[in-house]
């Protein structure tokens, strides 16, 4: 085995293999500029902030690892699979099926229970804010629903300060992370779902302008998550007949089931789940996950519609249909013509510019306000979201008092609407402090469950329902609530503000458009659908999905062109300044997330560019002392196996080890005598492949775990039979644009660099994921950084990096 180290040279005198020296390899990126990787070629110490990814931003920080999703082909797996009976293989192939399907049962239950305590809490709320102000008590009202409020939401940020950081925000950021290969810590622990769950109750009952549909993606990823490594060993939640997939790349799959069902879920939209988890989170696709997908949300489906049958019934308490956002359009003029193609332009425009502009001014909020809770502690999170609570208690209780009160219409066409006004916990038409037979709309959209003001929003035959002062004093309010809420220590999603603010300007451009053309075919409650589709295309930059699930949620295909029209030019705009919410993120959070499409300046460099250090190799037979002494002086997760050509003599590689795999072996204590020995070692002395699964929760075993004697650690280990002997390589001529490609593709943790003539050294060095982060790569080589244009940035590299 070669390498160098300070304390000294390790060097098998008995080696028969000597490549120069590869010493150990060292994290290249400065402290405040790196990010937090341990993937193979890189002891994991820089990160975004201080050397480390950040779930939460200001939170404690841990160190990240990549994760292994190429399949390791080496003698102990491919005897596993020649050795596997038919039916055997039947019940792997049963048990994946079962999986998903447990995982859209129970992420649809998750989903209904949500639901049910948000309508049954905020409806408490109401009823108890409601009852204050028609005894005249509007002190005593305001008291009643701030407490409410501010209660709920400090439980929600109380649990995730303490209990579980990683679940505050949406989630998606790391779920995006995770299927790009990204190992974010607890990020799908029992305690994250834990919090997710609970949090999201808090926040959502509590008033915030947050929805918890990006939550349920995470929830859905979570029970995934827990069902394939078979539920927790730290808690004592396991079961064995539950822990067959037991790697990488079977979870995987089972993440991005779970994602489309939360999708599916949220939305009541299984076909967009499934094109949601493909366009947005997924970095890799193939076939047979396309159709367990498909099955997931179709059981998704199916649960929600009976859930919401027996709700009906009354066994839901004041939950009836509510919380689940749904559109019926289906009675609605749709005769449109040219004369609609220009304000569906408008809305486009106007979702790319104000969507791009929430994307930076949320950042820039987050980045600053990030740094200033780390240093004020634990207490300032839970500060924050206490006052962000109060403010929009304020906002939602106080605001509709500036509207004036109008009186009834004389015709209900609101499906569902008895009377105006309304006295209860919802309904268009709210009482609030006007006398009998007027209604203040401006409380129909501040005094609502955000689930109802969309309904309120995108209401048919409501035209001429709101003011335009009130929907123009509720867009400001909202968007700007947004911006604030967005990134609170609470769990938090953005679907629901991006279609709050949408719809709004959506039916002020309706009501426009009303004044021009007094018999105008379109609908204000379409123009509001538009609007929302606008912006969330301006920020969340999302097509197909999208439009699939507003074409679920609206019923009605004829709106189709429309939508694509307003989502191509609302993405279109937005990327003129901007990347999307969830990437700008996964940036802030210090994530080393590897985008679709390598930076420019990487065409210009080649993969023998990015590797400035050695590596460590062993050979096919090596001491034990010297394994054990580079498993404690390194971090690296994988190490090629040099070794002689049996025919011609010279050194070639073998093939790579994981460190995983090292450990087993060193637990096993199958050592040799002397390094001939391994050719007479019994085929039964071979240890299964059932013993490399990798475990769920915790990190497996650790070098400290494995306790040998001197005698041993001077004995030898045959680690040839673990070896993966089909390794990716490159050579190192090849561009590090095509390199980059190639690895992010495949879904690769390591990739190995080998020269281009056969003679010296086998093997260069390994590419990695640090070796391919822009900021680190910029940093050996400013010179390629580009001067031309690039999309406006959301904070400065010297924060977080350039983009990837």
């Amino acid at each position: 085995m070669g390498g160098s180290e300070e304390g000294g040279e390790y060097r098998d005198v008995e080696a028969t293999v000597a490549p120069p020296q590869l010493g150990m390899y060292e994290p290249l990126l400065e402290k405040e500029k790196g990010f937090a990787i341990a993937d193979g070629n890189g002891n994991g110490n820089g990160n975004s902030a201080n050397g480390h990814h950040v779930a939460m931003i200001g939170t404690k920080v841990s160190p990240i690892e990549s994760l292994d999703f190429e399949l390791v082909e080496n003698e102990i797996f491919r005897q596993d699979w020649r050795t596997r009976k038919k039916s055997e293989i039947l019940q792997y192939v049963a048990v994946k099926w079962a999986f998903v399907f447990l995982v859209g049962i129970l992420t649809a239950i998750t989903a209904l229970g949500i639901n049910i305590a948000v309508e049954n809490i905020a409806g408490m709320k109401f009823l108890w804010t409601v009852k204050f102000m028609q005894s005249d008590s509007f002190v005593m009202a305001f008291v009643v629903y701030a407490g409410f409020n501010v209660t709920l939401v400090t439980v929600a940020s109380l649990l995730c300060v303490y209990i579980g950081p990683s679940a505050a925000g949406s989630g998606i950021p790391e779920v995006k992370a995770y299927l790009n290969g990204v190992d974010t810590p607890n990020i799908f622990s029992i305690k994250t779902l834990f919090v997710k769950i609970l949090g999201s109750i808090g926040s959502v009952a509590g008033g915030l302008i947050v929805g918890k549909e990006g939550p349920l993606v995470h929830v859905g990823s979570c029970i995934a998550s827990i069902l394939g490594q078979g539920g927790s060993v730290k808690h004592g939640l396991t079961c064995k007949w539950l822990r067959y997939l037991k790697n990488d790349r079977d979870r995987r799959d089972l993440v991005t089931c779970g994602a489309a069902a939360g999708v599916a879920a949220a939305f009541r939209a299984p076909v967009g789940g499934v094109l949601f988890a493909m366009e947005e989170v997924t970095s890799w696709w193939r076939g047979p996950l396309l159709w367990r997908a498909f099955f997931t949300t179709a059981v998704v489906a199916v649960v929600l519609r009976t859930g919401i049958a027996w709700c009906k019934q009354g066994h839901c308490g004041l939950a009836g249909e509510g919380g689940l956002i749904i559109f019926d359009v289906s009675g609605v003029q749709d005769n449109y013509g040219l004369n609609e193609l220009v304000p569906v332009v408008v809305l486009g425009l106007l979702g790319g510019v104000l969507g791009s502009l929430f994307n930076q001014i949320n950042a820039k909020i987050i980045m600053w306000s990030g740094g200033w809770l780390k240093k004020k502690g634990k207490f300032a999170k839970i500060a924050q979201a206490v006052i962000v609570a109060l403010i929009t208690s304020i906002c939602s209780f106080g605001l509709p008092w500036l509207a004036k009160c109008r009186p009834c219409p004389d015709h209900l066409t609101i499906p569902g609407e008895k009377s105006c006004p309304s006295y209860g916990r919802a309904g268009n038409f709210k009482n609030f402090h006007c006398p009998d037979g007027y209604y203040n709309d401006l409380a129909g959209l501040f005094f609502n469950t955000n689930e109802d003001t969309v309904r309120n929003l995108f209401s048919k035959g409501t035209n001429g329902e709101f003011e335009f002062s009130s929907l123009f004093l509720y867009l400001g309010s909202a968007y700007s609530l947004a911006l604030l809420t967005y990134g609170i220590a609470v769990p938090s999603g953005l679907f629901v503000p991006a279609i709050l603010c949408g719809a709004t300007y959506g039916r002020i451009v309706g009501m426009v458009m009303g004044m021009f053309y007094k018999n105008g075919p379109i609908d204000e409650g379409v123009y509001a659908l538009l609007g929302a589709a606008s912006f969330l295309g301006g920020s969340m930059r999302m097509t197909v999905s999208l439009c699939i699930i507003l074409l679920e949620l609206t019923n009605n295909l004829l709106l189709l062109p429309l939508i694509m029209l307003v989502l191509l030019i609302s993405k279109t705009v937005g990327d003129c300044f901007n990347d999307g919410l969830y990437s700008l993120h996964v940036h802030i959070k210090g994530i080393p997330f590897l985008e679709a499409h390598p930076p420019r300046f990487m065409s210009h460099l080649t993969a023998r560019d990015a590797i400035t250090r050695p590596l460590i190799w062993f050979s096919k037979v090596e001491r034990v002392g010297a394994i054990v002494e580079v498993l404690r002086s390194t971090n690296h997760h994988a190490f090629p196996i040099v070794d002689n050509d049996e025919q011609s003599g010279k050194p070639v590689l073998f093939g790579l080890v994981l460190r995983s795999h090292l450990l087993v072996l060193l637990k096993k204590k199958q050592f040799l005598e002397d390094r001939y020995s391994y050719a007479e070692k019994e085929q039964s002395s071979l240890v299964s492949s059932a013993e490399f699964a990798k475990p769920g929760s915790g990190k497996g075993l650790t070098i400290d775990d494995i306790e040998l004697t001197a005698v041993e650690e001077e004995m030898f280990l045959d680690i040839h039979e673990v070896a993966n002997t089909s390794p990716y390589t490159v050579v190192e001529t090849m561009s590090l644009a095509k390199a980059y490609t190639l690895f992010r593709q495949l879904g690769l943790r390591h990739l190995c660099v080998v020269p281009r003539t056969s003679e010296g050294q086998p093997i260069i060095g390994l590419l990695t994921r640090h070796d391919f982060m822009s900021n680190y790569l910029l940093n050996l080589f400013p010179h390629v950084r580009q001067n031309n244009y690039t999309k406006i940035q959301a904070f400065t590299s010297s924060a977080v990096g350039s983009r990837l």
